[in-house]
């Protein structure tokens, strides 16, 4: 077999109660496996980390099973094929498949999709052109449908789901405004993204500073985070606005049975019903019909330079977890990639 005869891998050791630290993962060396019929080995080319594998570390009932413990931590990858036992893939092919913080990987060759290397650099299929991408792209074009001259905002804008939203919201038509953590990220959402306004949630002035950058109100929010940012968006929040929540990320960490601080739901819910809000939860593989058309305009916008996009390379795979952990505290900048 080309290539190494073991793989490297990092496994749930604990479950963690709060923020996860660097003993809830296990490294581990195995024998690499030989594919069976109709499988096919891969060597991962980039591991893509993303705020819901926190949520895959804890038991709690959710939309997608737990990783056991033991388990190998799920995440989506770029790799290519080094040995396949089915003609549709080759030596060479690059793929996205389900990988998960492994070195090599074998899979069923019908879990696997194809990467066209013609569209942008292959790591695009895990961020703009991949998983993030298309949660941008139809939180937008389901639920949030900016029309030309309305005000959005977007939460941990920098990020990979949060710069797309805002720079297709522009080209909608649309006024976009990122919030986000720190004077070097507000500044390259303006010099960078293209966004209109920008806002830092650290600021102590922060509620003021996002209702003078919405003179107009908020029409729609595309909710990644929760928490005090939701606090300072709701009240600016305009009659019949759209809220497609796509994260909560404030609250991932929360220790079990931890709460913030006082039940705030009802006013939540009577601003809902006073404002005619819609507010609408999404998991983006529930649009799986709309994956090609997605593909085809960002690829478009991406080739045009309509739309930019900013990755966080990591090199090595024991370098996970730290990356990881510091991602859910907002260290990274741009899409998170571990490259093993």
């Amino acid at each position: 077999m080309s290539g190494s005869d073991h793989l490297t891998r990092i496994v749930l050791a604990s479950r963690p109660d709060g923020a996860p630290v660097a003993s809830d993962f296990r490294i581990e060396t195995h024998p690499l496996p030989e594919p069976g019929p109709g499988e096919v080995v891969v060597r991962v080319l980039y591991l893509s980390l993303d705020p819901y594998m926190r949520g895959r570390m804890s038991d709690a009932k959710s939309y997608a099973e737990p990783v056991a413990l033991g388990g190998v931590m799920v995440g989506e990858t770029v790799a290519e094929v080094v040995r396949s036992t089915v003609a549709q893939f080759a030596t060479g092919d690059v793929v996205r498949c389900q990988g998960g913080w492994q070195s090599h990987a074998v899979l069923p060759a019908d879990h696997l999709a194809r990467v066209d290397p013609a569209l942008g650099p292959v790591s695009t299929a895990l961020g703009v052109l991949g998983m993030p991408g298309f949660t941008a792209w139809v939180g937008l074009d389901r639920i949030g449908q900016p029309q030309a001259g309305e005000t959005l905002v977007v939460a941990a804008a920098t990020g990979p789901v949060g710069a797309t939203v805002g720079q297709v919201a522009r080209l909608r038509g649309a006024r976009s405004v990122g919030i986000a953590g720190g004077a070097r990220k507000c500044a390259a959402l303006i010099e960078e993204f293209g966004f209109d306004a920008a806002v830092d949630h650290r600021d102590p002035h922060f509620p003021e500073k996002l209702a003078a950058a919405c003179p107009k109100g908020i029409d729609v929010y595309f909710e990644n985070v929760g928490g005090a940012v939701f606090d300072a968006v709701l009240p600016l929040l305009n009659p019949f606005a759209r809220v497609p929540v796509c994260g909560v990320v404030a609250t991932y960490n929360a220790r079990t049975g931890e709460r913030a601080g006082p039940d705030r739901l009802a006013g939540a819910m009577g601003a809902i019903l006073r404002r005619r809000l819609t507010v609408r939860g999404f998991i983006v593989y529930d649009f799986r019909d709309r994956h090609d058309a997605f593909l085809a305009e960002m690829a478009a916008w991406v080739r045009n330079g309509d739309v930019r996009t900013r990755e966080d390379v990591v090199d090595g795979l024991e370098r996970a977890p730290e990356a990881f952990i510091g991602m859910l505290e907002g260290r990274n900048f741009g899409k998170l990639l571990i490259r093993p």
